[in-house]
C-alpha cells in the first residue's frame, strides 16, 4: 500500500529552534521550541518541536540555540565585483568609475564574471543570503552559477546607450532566455545602468518591452544628490521625474539607491502603475561621503517598499547584508534624528519581507510560513557577543553577525551546513581568479566601458 503524502517522510525537519514569524499585520514575532517541516521545496508547517517528535524526514537538523530567519536578500549588487575588491579605495565617486572601475572593467572576460560570481555566491551563502538581485555584464556566466550553487536570484545584462541598441536587444534576449530557469531560482529584469548613461529614447524602449514582456525594470536612478543637481540643471527634471516621463515607472521597478530623491519625487513614486521598489546600501554611501541616504521613512509613507543591500564589493568591499541591516536602523536613525525610528523591528521587515517585494518574491519568499519557498537560514546565538539575550530583534540587528550564520537553505536544499559549504569550492575559485588578476586589473590601455559625467 503507497503511502499518504502525510505519511510519507518530510524532506526536511528543522527542531527545537526559534522561528522568526509574522502575524496577520505582517509585524515580527517569534515562536519558541519550534519546527520547520519542508516538503517539495515549500515550508508545510511551522509547528512546535513536541508535535514533530518521532515524524520521519529524510534530513533532520537540530536547531537548538539558533534563530529561523527567512533568507536574507540583498537587493541589488554586482557580484562578479568581488574580483575589484579594495582596487579603489578612498577616491570620490567620479574618479572611482573613471580612473579605476570603468577601466578596469574594459577587461572582463566571461570567465572573469564567473569566477567573480562564484566567489560572490559562497561570500552571501555563508552570510546567510539565499537569494540577490544582480546588475551586470555577460550575465549568461552569473546564471550558470546560480544554477549550480542552489541560489535564488534576479539578474539583469545591464545596458548603457553608448552600446547602441545591440545593447538594449541583448538585455532583453538575456532577460527571455533565462526567466524561470534554475527550477524556478531564476527571475530576470531589463537592466538599463542609469538614466545618465541611457537615454530617454532608450529608457521609453525599454519600458515598452517591459510591458510587453511582463519583465521588471532593475536600474540606478538618484544615486546621490549630485546626479539629481546635475538633472535638474541640465534637464529641469529630477532623475525620478526621467522615470516617469519615459515610462519607466509604468512598470515594476527596482530602483538602486536613491539618495538623491527629493520630496517632490515622493508623489511621482507613490503615483506610479507599476510595483515601485527601492534597494538602500547605506556602507557604499558612508565610504563616499554621500551627503544623503535613501530617505527610508518618506518612502515607507509613501508605500514604497524599500529593500536591504550591499551593491557591488568594488565600493562596499563586502556582500554582507547583515552588516546593511544595522547599518541602515543606526544611519536612519542618525538622519531622522530619532532614535525610535527604524527600530530592530522594523529593521527586520526590510530584511525580510520588504527586501522580498523589492525583487518581485514578495508572495514566495520573505517569511517562513506554509506555502512559502524553504529559504531559511539558522543563526547560533550561543556565542559571547550574542548574550544574554534581552530583546531577540535588537540581538539579531544589532549584536549577531553575518558568521553566526550556521546553516543556509534554498529551496529545502542545504547549501551550508554548520558553516561548511556544500556546493561551492573555495579555494579552487580563489586560485584560479588570482591567475587572471594582472590582466583583468590592467589599466594601461586607456580605455573605459562608459564616461561618468553628472
Amino acid at each position: 500500500m503507497t503511502p499518504s503524502a502525510a505519511e510519507s517522510p518530510a524532506e526536511l525537519i528543522i527542531t527545537g529552534c526559534t522561528v522568526l514569524v509574522h502575524d496577520d499585520q505582517e509585524a515580527v514575532g517569534f515562536m519558541e521550541d519550534a519546527a520547520i517541516v519542508v516538503r517539495d521545496g515549500t515550508v508545510a508547517e511551522v509547528t512546535s518541536a513536541q508535535a514533530v517528535r518521532g515524524r520521519a524526514a529524510r534530513e533532520r537538523i537540530d536547531g537548538r540555540g539558533q534563530v529561523a530567519l527567512p533568507g536574507l536578500i540583498n537587493c541589488h549588487t554586482h557580484a562578479p565585483m568581488v574580483a575589484l575588491r579594495g582596487l579603489a579605495e578612498d577616491l570620490p565617486t567620479e574618479e572611482w568609475f573613471n580612473d579605476v572601475v570603468w577601466p578596469v572593467e574594459s577587461n572582463l572576460t566571461e570567465k572573469d564574471v564567473e569566477l567573480g560570481a562564484r566567489l560572490a555566491c559562497a561570500e552571501m551563502i555563508r552570510g546567510g543570503v539565499t537569494c540577490f538581485a544582480d546588475h551586470y555584464f555577460a550575465m549568461d556566466a552569473v546564471a550558470r552559477v546560480v544554477a549550480e550553487c542552489g541560489m535564488r536570484a534576479l539578474l539583469g545584462e545591464a545596458f548603457f546607450s553608448s552600446q547602441g541598441p545591440r545593447g538594449r536587444e541583448r538585455s532583453a534576449e538575456f532577460a527571455l532566455r533565462h526567466r524561470g530557469a534554475a527550477g524556478g531560482r531564476i527571475t530576470t529584469a531589463l537592466a538599463p545602468h542609469a538614466p545618465y548613461t541611457v537615454d530617454d529614447p532608450d529608457l521609453a524602449a525599454t519600458a515598452e518591452l517591459a510591458r510587453e514582456h511582463g519583465l521588471p525594470v532593475h536600474l540606478h536612478a538618484a544615486e546621490n544628490r549630485a546626479q539629481t543637481d546635475t538633472s535638474l540643471a541640465r534637464h529641469g527634471v529630477t532623475p525620478i521625474e526621467v522615470l516617469a516621463r519615459t515610462g519607466v515607472l509604468d512598470t515594476d521597478v527596482l530602483i538602486a539607491h536613491g539618495t538623491g530623491i527629493l520630496d517632490r519625487d515622493l508623489p511621482v513614486l507613490a503615483r506610479a502603475s507599476g510595483r515601485t521598489a527601492v534597494a538602500t546600501a547605506p556602507r557604499g554611501y558612508l565610504k563616499f561621503a554621500w551627503p544623503t541616504t535613501t530617505p527610508v521613512r518618506a518612502l515607507r509613507e509613501a508605500g514604497i517598499p524599500v529593500g536591504l543591500a550591499t551593491d557591488g564589493a568594488a565600493s562596499n568591499n563586502s556582500l554582507d547584508v547583515w552588516e546593511s541591516m544595522a547599518l541602515t536602523s543606526i544611519v536612519q536613525k542618525s538622519t531622522e534624528g530619532d532614535p525610535r525610528w527604524l527600530t530592530s523591528r522594523q529593521a527586520l521587515h526590510h530584511a525580510t519581507l520588504q527586501s522580498a517585494r523589492a525583487v518581485g518574491l514578495g508572495d514566495s519568499v520573505g517569511s517562513i510560513a506554509p506555502g512559502r519557498r524553504a529559504d531559511i537560514v539558522l543563526v547560533d546565538l550561543t556565542g559571547p557577543h550574542t548574550q544574554p539575550v534581552h530583546d531577540l530583534a535588537a540581538t539579531l540587528v544589532h549584536s549577531a553577525r553575518s558568521a553566526d550564520v550556521r546553516t543556509t537553505i534554498v529551496d529545502g536544499r542545504v547549501l551550508m551546513r554548520d558553516r561548511e559549504l556544500l556546493t561551492i569550492d573555495v579555494p579552487s575559485v580563489v586560485g584560479e581568479l588570482e591567475e587572471r588578476l594582472p590582466a583583468l586589473v590592467d589599466r594601461g590601455h586607456g580605455r573605459r566601458i562608459q564616461e561618468y559625467d553628472t
